[in-house]
């Protein structure tokens, strides 16, 4: 016995109102508290659909907040430029303004997601978001290379730079803008379960500490120090790499359907307490874009008619949408008590990697 409960699906839409701030979960805030008292506990069929917009929305606004910030500190530093002649400077110029347009997939990414799914793409377009993290990480590697042969060639050829101390302040001004960016970007990303918008802000954070650099090498050049530039820069592109790693791995995971073991645990710990479930299966869970979707096994007696079956099964379903945050769809299998209810297909459910 299956029934779907999800966007699409045949069974009651659930309205999730609760919202978490990473995968773990977490308590509403009071501002989704008073929300929820006012509106009254739904099962609106549009419940899912608007969830899914309001997650998307949240995306594209925290995306502008990001290209507004990073613009202005761009456009800031580049007035700085233009009379110091800071090649460093120019670079950290250059690099907070190209990281504003790495919005770009990113936004592609949130309005493709919110197209309708249809017979080709059944699970709609929210693995859009996975590609454009690709893409932000090829960025991030790009920015690494770029960072590290500037460094490099500033270290062999040194070049007088004038204003030292409008150069600092344009650093400073730089670390500022991207620092802020990048807590946005991770507190929206971890909120809608966004692993691109997340990997993004760890991007607009490294390239806060390459505006650090600027700061670094301008107070070695006031000291006479003219290596104290390009070998601070060196260490930066070092640290650039292990954010690399770490943003490259989240994305990775999300590729592959990866998902955190506690997240499992906990769904297994939901339908274990539900009434009328004698054991648990197979349970599988994966993220399409910042939505999470469930397919569970549970065993019931075989003495149960077939609606009583179905009940606990849809109630089952019912509990994982309250427990789980940003489960959208979940669906899960009744399976009889005994060894012999599944013959006919055994010999094609040969799966090593399936739990018993």
């Amino acid at each position: 016995m299956e029934d779907e409960h999800g966007p699409g699906g045949s069974g009651h839409e659930h309205q999730h109102e609760h919202e978490h701030e990473h995968e773990h979960g977490g308590p509403p805030s009071l501002r989704r508290r008073l929300a929820t008292a006012l509106r009254g506990h739904s099962h609106d069929p549009g419940g899912h659909v608007d969830t899914a917009l309001q997650t998307s929305r949240a995306g594209m606004r925290a995306l502008w907040v990001s290209v507004l910030a990073l613009g202005a500190t761009g456009l800031a530093q580049a007035a700085v430029v233009l009379f110091t002649g800071s090649v460093a400077l120019l670079s950290d110029t250059l690099h907070n303004l190209g990281d504003a347009l790495t919005a770009v997939p990113l936004a592609v990414a949130f309005w493709l997601g919110r197209r309708p799914r249809n017979d080709r793409y059944t699970y709609g377009y929210g693995r859009s978001e996975d590609l454009a993290g690709v893409v932000i990480v090829l960025v991030v590697a790009a920015s690494a290379v770029a960072a590290g042969w500037e460094s490099a060639r500033r270290l062999l050829s040194p070049q007088p730079v004038s204003h030292v101390w409008a150069v600092a302040l344009a650093g400073l001004v730089g670390f500022a803008g991207n620092e802020l960016v990048a807590r946005h970007r991770v507190r929206v990303g971890r909120r809608i379960g966004s692993a691109a918008l997340v990997a993004d802000g760890l991007h607009a954070r490294t390239d806060g500490f390459t505006s650090l650099a600027v700061v670094v090498g301008a107070a070695g050049e006031a000291a006479g120090l003219t290596w104290a530039d390009p070998a601070v820069g060196l260490l930066i592109t070092l640290a650039i790499l292990v954010v690399l790693r770490e943003a490259t791995r989240d994305v990775y995971r999300r590729l592959m359907d990866a998902v955190d073991p506690e997240l499992v645990a906990r769904v297994i710990a939901s339908l274990a307490d539900t009434a009328g479930v004698e054991e648990v299966g197979d349970v599988r869970l994966r993220w399409i874009g910042h939505a999470l979707r469930a397919e569970c096994e549970i065993t019931v007696r075989d003495t149960l008619t077939v609606a009583a079956g179905h009940a606990i099964a849809h109630e089952a379903e019912h509990r994982l949408l309250h427990d789980i945050g940003r489960l959208t769809s979940a669906i899960v299998h009744a399976n009889p008590t005994g060894e012999q209810h599944h013959e006919l297909t055994a010999h094609h459910n040969d799966d090593p990697g399936a739990q018993h």
